[in-house]
């Protein structure tokens, strides 16, 4: 039950940050986006603001933190698709 929970939020996660960065994608892009989103915030973001991220707990402050990495996930893959 926790890994379906935890995939739902990490969908509407995504989904957040495709919709800020005004990218389209379907739900399994947005899943993965969010999921690594939270790693890379996991490395970056949570020592700075001393939260974690959805790999630790599923709320408030830990999706802010995990949407954060996913925005800058998907701003440096459209920096690097624009480099191309």
């Amino acid at each position: 039950m926790n890994l379906l929970v935890y995939l739902i939020v990490a969908a509407v996660i995504g989904y957040i940050a495709t919709e800020i960065m005004h990218d389209r994608s379907n739900l399994v892009i947005n899943i993965v986006v969010a999921v690594v989103g939270a790693f890379l915030a996991g490395y970056f973001l949570s020592p700075i603001f001393k939260v974690g991220t959805i790999n630790d707990a599923i709320t408030i402050p830990t999706m802010l933190v995990t949407l954060l990495g996913s925005v800058i996930l998907l701003a440096i893959v459209r920096f690097f698709r624009r480099r191309r």
